[in-house]
């Protein structure tokens, strides 16, 4: 069987309010789409009933999966759903939906710009917020300076929660991944510059939720903390350890 264009990935945790409206919303609109998709929901750790409602849309939707991890961490869930798909291409999509699913297709061909790594921008020329505060604004402006300085100089937005890897390029990167929270996106991105990947930001209209996991501030000494990992793993060759398949 041939692989589909496009996988999704949706890290799930303590997501039984939010996941039915947005597998809904994704089931809508990948009908009207032609070309071949999965989506792959990732469950971990999580106490309501997530994983529950996941195998109950995989049951009624052969093209939707419901993965469990037992560990908690945004970016063990990524990890997993990355190195479980099929897709030529393959997208993290945050379970709020802060970004409308219809912008999945700048992502991909034909709209895709030609790069390895296309990610969704919320500082990018052009992007749109809506309705978010003047403190997350600020926050998520300072977080962004940080991690320019001390890891990722260039890019604008690297947490905004959309970010599509083409297959090859997934399979070689999320194997190095060693950071489990959500701060693994710095990581992966990190290593993808390392090894001379173009990584390219398309603007995107996003939504604030005021429900977000995310606490910049209460989470400010773990950041730290991982942004120091990132630059020590690298100092010590982790980012150059061979590849398990080769």
């Amino acid at each position: 069987m041939t692989n589909p264009l496009l996988s999704i990935i949706i890290p799930a945790y303590n997501e039984e309010k939010r996941l039915p409206g947005t597998l809904d919303k994704i089931q809508q609109f990948l009908a009207d789409q032609t070309y071949t998709y999965e989506v792959l929901v990732v469950e971990n750790g999580s106490s309501d009933r997530t994983l529950a409602i996941a195998q109950d849309y995989a049951q009624k939707y052969p093209f939707i999966q419901a993965l469990h991890e037992q560990m908690r961490g945004k970016g063990l869930a990524v990890r997993t759903g990355m190195l479980a798909a099929k897709g030529q291409f393959r997208f993290i999509c945050d379970a709020d939906l802060s970004m409308p699913i219809a912008e999945v297709n700048r992502f991909i061909p034909p709209l895709r710009p030609a790069a390895e790594i296309v990610i969704g921008s919320r500082e990018a020329p052009g992007a749109i917020r809506y309705n978010e505060p003047l403190y997350r604004h600020i926050t998520g402006r300072a977080f962004s300076q940080v991690v320019r300085v001390l890891a990722l100089p260039g890019l604008r937005d690297t947490q905004c929660g959309f970010k599509c890897f083409q297959a090859e390029v997934a399979e070689e990167l999320f194997p190095l991944q060693t950071i489990e929270g959500w701060t693994f996106d710095v990581e992966v991105l990190y290593v993808a510059q390392r090894r001379g990947y173009r990584i390219v930001e398309i603007p995107i209209p996003w939504y604030f939720n005021a429900e977000s996991k995310v606490k910049i501030f209460r989470d400010l000494r773990k950041v730290v903390s991982d942004l120091v990992k990132i630059r020590l793993n690298a100092w010590r060759g982790v980012y150059d350890a061979p590849l398990r398949n080769s």
